[in-house]
């Protein structure tokens, strides 16, 4: 599995729908999000064209064109943006970890792999942009970074 690391393209994903959900009303142009974001423009194109397609982001073509959140913020979780972009948040060697079997004294380790998911779900999936936005991020959420070692790189 290794270790779980955001992609940029993940990252540049989340943050462009925060963009996104800053604004009431309207439609923002790519190089807006891209400028305050400090996003490469051309990268962020196609994440917005992934982010489309997942119903995540509405895109209008033409001068008046732009985009906007297809959705209420409050209704959009990081776990929904990061799948549109990246595919599952957890795989073993490419694969769900339910699929995986192992044997021997690594017979319980799909388990570990399962809860490793659950807990990259229990935070992406019940985290909204709109709580992100504003900076009411769950006790649950704020709890695990107050752990020790939450801030440590290893």
């Amino acid at each position: 599995m290794g270790p779980v690391k955001v992609t940029a393209k993940a990252d540049y994903a989340v943050r462009a729908v925060l963009e996104l959900a800053t604004v009431d009303e309207g439609l923002i142009k790519g190089e807006r999000i891209a400028r305050a974001q400090g996003i490469p423009l051309k990268f962020l194109e196609n994440i917005l064209i992934d982010l489309r397609h997942a119903g995540i982001v509405h895109a209008q073509r033409g001068a008046e064109g732009g985009y906007r959140l297809a959705r209420d913020p409050a209704d959009v979780t990081l776990g929904e943006v990061i799948r549109a972009v990246e595919g599952p948040l957890a795989s073993v060697r490419g694969e769900p970890p339910e699929s995986v079997n192992y044997e021997g004294a690594a017979e319980h380790l799909q388990t570990v792999w399962v809860a490793v998911r659950a807990s990259l779900r229990s935070v992406l999936d019940d985290l909204t942009l709109a709580e992100v936005v504003a900076g009411r991020l769950p006790q649950k959420v704020r709890r695990l970074t107050e752990k020790p070692g939450a801030w440590s790189r290893r």
